[in-house]
């Protein structure tokens, strides 16, 4: 699999990293510690306890880092969350509608990190 190739399977846009990290040897360094980090462990927690503020810090957090690595789908999916509990802003989505938003964040997490798993050793 090619750097492009994983780009392409998750939804993510190799000349947006690019652009940020000048050269596939960065993007290859910096996406293969994607696993790691730990922002979106810290959102499954502060998801689990229900806390507002976890989740906002959290997914901004993890929405930075994703989107510097152009992976734009799970970027765009931790966007939400994050704006869903910016402080001072009120919620707009039912519990029931995080969850699944969660969900499905969880799901493209999952498959990200498999890619990138299969890219590293590959």
């Amino acid at each position: 699999m090619t750097l492009q190739e994983l780009y392409a399977s998750v939804g993510g846009n190799y000349e947006s990293a690019l652009r940020i990290l000048q050269m596939d040897k960065l993007i290859t360094k910096f996406i293969a510690r994607l696993p790691q980090d730990q922002s979106f462990a810290k959102l499954m927690d502060a998801w689990k306890a229900r806390s507002g503020s976890g989740m906002f810090e959290a997914a901004h957090a993890l929405k930075g880092v994703s989107a510097n690595l152009g992976l734009n789908s799970l970027s765009e999916l931790a966007s939400a969350v994050a704006e869903e509990f910016r402080p001072g802003k009120s919620r707009t989505m039912a519990d029931e509608q995080l969850d699944s938003h969660m969900e499905q964040l969880r799901a493209k997490y999952e498959e990200t990190v498999a890619a990138i798993q299969k890219f590293t050793q590959g």
